[in-house]
């Protein structure tokens, strides 16, 4: 009977999550699932862990609800007061990373973009990745990571002529645009983070412009490469060219 019972909640929750669900079928499934058609959703999507309910109970007024697949685990989450941060950091804290966490909806019919979404934020994660993420300041990647053949033609266009280069240059330029990309473009403080002189960032963010032929004083030039560093950390093997050169 507990097993019919499953079998009748996950596919209510198919209906919503890949947006079968009419409008009465909504109404019929928020009252099945105990979930009002009005509220504060999010949705989680991980790679299959077996059946991670168990070690997932509610907590910090959230209730989560759990559709395992082949592919993926998903779980719809009634947050209450609770922000999609919190689902991240409670996924991340039990160990069940990879993963990605939607923006907030408001509505069960909305639970089919919420998923997407959620599926979105997964990508950033890129190979190797452990954390539960939201999408939330992760859009740029999410789009990347979304368009691979797109993604390797970006990184080899911009980044080509220093990916050529040795990999401890390549590592040591690639950081120092990250840090300074994280302070918010300040040459003090990303010399304060990679302790180093403010000088030797400048001189090594001017390498970088020289051989991407890219400056960081222009902005669209600017986007192509924080772009392009996304792409780089997120194909899945090194960087090639959309041929396979």
């Amino acid at each position: 009977m507990r097993q019919r019972g499953d079998e009748r909640e996950w596919a209510l929750l198919d209906a919503l999550l890949d947006e079968r669900g009419r409008p009465d079928l909504v109404t019929s499934a928020g009252a099945v699932l105990g979930l009002p058609e009005r509220g504060r959703y999010a949705v989680a999507v991980l790679p299959p862990h077996g059946r991670p309910g168990s070690r997932t109970p509610d907590a910090q007024g959230m209730r989560f609800l759990w559709r395992p697949r082949p592919e993926r685990e998903i779980a719809v989450v009634a947050l209450g007061e609770a922000d999609p941060a919190a689902v991240a950091a409670l996924l991340s804290a039990g160990g069940l990373g990879p993963g990605g966490v939607s923006p907030v909806v408001d509505r069960l019919a909305a639970l089919g973009t919420a998923r997407r979404l959620a599926d979105a934020a997964l990508l950033t994660c890129g190979p190797g990745g452990e954390e539960v993420v939201c999408l939330a300041g992760r859009v740029p990647a999410a789009l990347v990571a979304g368009q691979p053949a797109l993604a390797a033609y970006l990184a080899t266009d911009v980044f080509g002529p220093l990916l050529a280069r040795d990999p401890a240059d390549r590592a040591l330029l690639v950081s120092t645009l990250d840090a300074w990309l994280e302070c918010e473009g300040s040459p003090g403080r990303t010399a304060l983070r990679l302790c180093c002189h403010r000088n030797t960032v400048l001189n090594r963010l001017r390498r970088l412009e020289e051989l991407t032929s890219r400056s960081l004083s222009r902005p669209r030039e600017l986007v192509e490469l924080v772009l392009a560093l996304d792409a780089v950390r997120l194909l899945p093997r090194g960087v090639s060219s959309p041929s396979g050169d």
